[in-house]
């Protein structure tokens, strides 16, 4: 009965620290996220033909779902949270005209969609008419290596 009382202790006590730092940690990188988003430094281009969208293909006519298929060159795909030498997750950006900090880890909204499972293709559904999608891999941390890959941007048509 000892055991079961400080077993059950242990959890609450590690579980609620667990759920702290979580907390913390996220309202720390959205808030230095966005102290840079409202910086009017420009983000250096980037651009890397090892990191590309094999599918769709720039200028291409498509319907919902689109599905998107990402390429890699040269690396490895990884989970997040898997510290390995030469690997990454994708990130997909959606429709967006400036680069995220490149410094920091990348968030996540409805324009910037993390593939941190290590999914290497994707379907998803695009306002009708013309879209643009690009990619970035991110570390275990979902920080963008340093320095980073990123791919074209490309525009597709919905229809």
């Amino acid at each position: 009965m000892k055991n079961i009382k400080t077993t059950i202790i242990y959890l609450i006590v590690f579980g609620t620290g667990f759920v702290t730092a979580s907390f913390i940690t996220h309202d720390y990188f959205k808030n230095k996220y966005l102290l840079h988003l409202n910086s009017s430094a420009e983000a250096p281009s980037y651009i890397n033909e090892n990191i590309y969208i094999r599918s769709p293909k720039n200028g291409e006519v498509v319907s919902n779902p689109v599905k998107i298929v990402f390429g890699l060159k040269d690396m490895g795909v990884a989970p997040a949270g898997t510290k390995m030498k030469n690997t990454g997750h994708h990130h997909l950006l959606v429709n967006l005209d400036k680069l995220p900090d490149l410094k920091l880890p990348l968030p996540s909204h409805e324009n910037l969609i993390h593939f941190g499972l290590g999914q290497t293709e994707t379907e998803v559904n695009l306002k009708k008419g013309v879209n643009t999608l690009q990619l970035i891999l991110g570390d275990y941390m979902h920080k963008p290596h340093q320095p980073p890959l990123i791919s074209k941007k490309i525009k597709i048509i919905v229809k």
